[in-house]
């Protein structure tokens, strides 16, 4: 009897230690890391740097995927149906959030869906023009639309997007009509500024920020509650007259069901880097603020903004499809 049970408790701290070094080990493959934007914006470029963080703490490689679709649906879905083993991950957005009031029927529920990670960064969005653009403030900008709405267009990445509701959300609170023009990525939007084939562009600083700096672009106006410290002289939706701000967000989320002790290696390495002083002298360059969170913190946000923007959404009077 004494024997069986030694013999049990044996095969028990087997498993135990077993177990132990499983988790230990994590991450033992490549990482995948979804991003429901096209190349060159301002998740891509973030979270590129987040995964080269990550690949040189772990060791691991970590391939970034490049899925763009309108309110990021078919990278979201995808990453909701991996193996909850940590190895996938998807970039959420203050987008994700809007997407739940802007599209009637969604292939999964974001809030179940995946487990929370860390917030990587924040920033406001920049309402621009062509350099040679006669318009030199919002207010100009909003006289033109007004003049011939027919012609007057506005360009911004995909429909459901932080860029694009914040357009509907102009469009709504200023009460003039503007023509909406959905793009692929943020290469689509400028060329089409830059050519002329739209008026103006609803983008991030931390996107479009050679342009800016190169005198390609100028922005009229900011989205967040206060000016940007990257670009103190350009004034607020709000000081130019229209009664909106927005403040985007980007994040890291696992599939659910991801075991809490993967989920919290996760966000010790995430933590780690967002917080570095070269990271956020990184993100200072591109005009983001680098914010790290714990999970809660990040879903205790994102609930917010489901609210928020749900409020939004019908004020503005946007029907969803």
């Amino acid at each position: 009897m004494l024997r069986r049970l030694s013999a049990m408790v044996a095969v028990t701290l087997a498993i135990v230690a077993y177990a132990s070094q499983a988790r230990a080990a994590f991450p033992d493959r490549p990482l995948r890391l979804v991003i429901p934007f096209g190349p060159g914006g301002l998740a891509d470029v973030t979270m590129r740097i987040v995964g080269e963080g990550v690949a040189e703490r772990t060791g691991q490689q970590v391939v970034i995927e490049n899925r763009p679709s309108a309110g990021g649906i078919l990278a979201a879905a995808s990453v909701a149906a991996a193996a909850p083993d940590g190895t996938t991950l998807f970039v959420l957005s203050s987008g994700s959030a809007i997407s739940r009031a802007l599209i009637k029927s969604l292939p999964y529920d974001a809030l179940t869906a995946f487990t929370p990670v860390s917030t990587v960064a924040f920033f406001d969005l920049l309402v621009l023009v062509k350099a040679d653009s006669p318009f030199n403030s919002l207010g100009d900008v909003l006289a033109a639309a007004r003049a011939k709405p027919e012609t007057f267009n506005v360009g911004t990445i995909l429909r459901g997007s932080t860029q694009n509701t914040t357009a509907e959300l102009l469009r709504s609170a200023s009460g003039v009509k503007m023509t909406l023009v959905p793009m692929r990525n943020t290469s689509e939007v400028t060329t089409a500024l830059l050519r002329g084939d739209v008026t103006t562009a609803v983008e991030s600083y931390a996107a479009l920020k050679a342009q800016i700096d190169e005198g390609a672009l100028r922005a009229v106006a900011s989205s967040g509650d206060v000016r940007s410290p990257f670009l103190p002289n350009v004034p607020t939706l709000r000081e130019s007259g229209v009664a909106a701000e927005v403040v985007g967000w980007n994040a890291i989320v696992a599939a659910a069901g991801t075991p809490p002790q993967i989920i919290a290696t996760l966000n010790g390495h995430i933590r780690a880097i967002v917080d570095s002083a070269g990271f956020k002298a990184r993100m200072a360059d591109l005009g983001t603020e680098a914010r790290s969170s714990s999970p809660d913190e990040l879903w205790t946000r994102f609930k917010t903004d489901i609210e928020m923007w749900a409020k939004v959404v019908k004020q503005a009077g946007l029907e969803p499809r």
